[in-house]
């Protein structure tokens, strides 16, 4: 099992953000704004369901992987720290998802 953790992979996506677009995928994307990054983060949703859907075990972790790192530097590009989100999803994990989807305002 790999030690390599989501928090990493942020600290990579911050310092490659500072990087020259003309050497860093994640640099171009941060350049492009978060519309583009955004659209792209929502181009692997739909090709993580499609892999996901497929049975394709091997195309759902590839997918995933591009997914999770889009995430991150949409995150990224917000201002939204990682940790934020762990807050949040932490702060769900009190009740079941049932309980916290019913609590919601309609």
């Amino acid at each position: 099992m790999t030690r390599f953790s989501l928090s990493d992979l942020e600290a990579i996506v911050a310092e490659r953000a500072q990087a020259s677009p003309e050497s860093s995928w994640t640099a171009k994307l941060v350049e492009k704004g978060q519309a583009r990054a955004a659209k792209k983060l929502g181009e692997e949703a739909v090709e993580t369901v499609i892999a996901a859907v497929s049975g394709d075990r091997k195309e759902l972790v590839s997918e995933s992987a591009d997914l999770l790192y889009h995430l991150l530097v949409v995150l990224k590009i917000a201002d939204v720290p990682l940790q934020e989100v762990l807050g949040e999803l932490e702060g769900r994990t009190v009740r079941s998802g049932l309980e916290e989807k019913a609590s919601r305002k309609t």
